[in-house]
């Protein structure tokens, strides 16, 4: 099983080096940016507003736990917007292109 990685960034050098870092580790088979995002959210006690960047991870169920530990260590948020949706149904193919591009690191 793959996942559809979700991971909001505050500027677009961020979220191109971002995708960068996780495409060419091979975290991530592929990566979408979408511009213009705002984002309504509570931090610290207060209802907050932002614009951010989207992107938007192919990432396979091996490469997801170290997926994670990189966009942690790379983000400039404390605490940063990491989720991801299984991707239980799709085009086979695209499936087995995000496993075959998303490896965890070699042991």
């Amino acid at each position: 099983m793959s996942f559809l990685a979700y991971v909001t960034v505050p500027h677009e050098a961020e979220a191109r080096a971002l995708a960068r870092l996780l495409v060419e580790s091979r975290l991530a088979a592929g990566v979408n940016l979408l511009p213009g995002v705002i984002s309504v959210y509570r931090w610290q006690g207060k209802v907050c507003e932002a614009g951010e960047w989207l992107l938007l991870a192919q990432v396979s169920r091996a490469a997801f736990p170290e997926f994670c530990a990189a966009v942690r260590r790379a983000h400039s948020y404390e605490v940063p917007c990491i989720a991801a949706l299984p991707l239980e149904a799709g085009h086979q193919p695209f499936l087995r292109w995000i496993e075959e591009n998303s490896l965890p690191p070699a042991e």
